[in-house]
């Protein structure tokens, strides 16, 4: 018999202000630590150097979790030209350099190419797995992995600023499993010029914010206490970008059980993704077909 997870049963999302320098595992361990929680995971990695929002799910929440990731994402960026390094990130070694120095207009017309789907090679030094094995595993004992590329949907990628020659600031909108690095890595090779990050923030997650998020400093002062519960955003929020339909006290029973139940009138087409509510809370996540929900997860609360 497995042994039962010790902690309580938290449900919700808590949304942090990831610092440099902390991997995001280690941020939902310090979320989980604070809250007592049982179950926690969060909706999206960032790299240790990067900053911004990660969104934290705890207890039930985490059923939505793949709605989240599979959400939209924006990311600031700084990109510097003429330096291409062995993770794409100022954290690894120079391996290539250039003087050319493209200006803004050939900046512009360049990212043009990187809307739209697109195919990205990820960065040797990730976490994608390659015959079991992580990428970055296998870059560190000095083999050259081979990754494929993989389709990325880029809703927008735009110039912000050009603080001086040798940086660029970028925003990016992009889909699930766009790495950062990858764009400023083919970036710098389409313009002949060589790139890579410096500075990445992720400023919005699905419908979280950076802004909304709690720094590691505030989870530390405000842990095992009321305070911090109640910063705690509704299981509801990681589904706010899906159609809701209420449904009737049989329904919601049936739901409950994992059987189809009966929703209210609703205009969505058959087999359009959505969650069934009762008394505002969400009961399950699943396909309408034809006056009724069938539940992929049902929410024990």
């Amino acid at each position: 018999m497995a042994r039962r997870r010790k902690g309580r049963n938290v449900t919700g999302w808590l949304v942090v202000d990831k610092p440099a320098g902390m991997n995001s595992t280690a941020v939902v361990n310090k979320v989980r630590w604070a809250l007592q929680a049982r179950k926690a995971g969060h909706a999206g990695t960032l790299d240790p150097a990067a900053t911004g929002v990660l969104a934290i799910a705890l207890g039930e929440a985490t059923k939505t979790v793949p709605h989240v990731t599979d959400a939209l994402k924006a990311y600031r960026f700084t990109v510097r030209l003429g330096q291409a390094t062995n993770t794409d990130d100022a954290e690894g070694e120079v391996i290539g350099e250039s003087d050319l120095r493209p200006d803004d207009d050939a900046l512009r017309e360049a990212l043009r190419g990187f809307v739209g789907e697109i195919m990205q090679v990820p960065p040797r030094f990730s976490a994608v797995k390659i015959d079991g094995e992580r990428a970055y595993r296998l870059a560190r004992e000095g083999v050259e992995p081979d990754i494929a590329a993989r389709p990325l949907w880029v809703e927008s990628l735009k110039m912000l600023s050009r603080p001086d020659p040798d940086h660029v600031e970028l925003e990016m909108v992009c889909g699930k499993g766009g790495y950062v690095r990858a764009i400023a890595r083919d970036l710098g090779a389409a313009l002949g010029c060589l790139g890579h990050v410096t500075a990445l923030r992720r400023t919005w997650s699905g419908p979280f914010d950076a802004r909304d998020g709690l720094s590691i400093e505030e989870i530390d002062a405000l842990a095992r206490t009321p305070e911090l519960d109640e910063r705690l955003l509704p299981l509801e929020s990681g589904l706010c970008d899906l159609p809701e339909l209420k449904c009737t006290p049989e329904g919601a029973a049936r739901l409950r059980n994992g059987n189809p139940g009966m929703v209210l009138s609703s205009d969505l087409e058959y087999g359009e993704q959505a969650w069934a509510s009762f008394h505002g809370r969400a009961v399950a996540l699943g396909i309408y077909r034809s006056g009724e929900l069938h539940p992929g997860r049902v929410f024990n609360r």
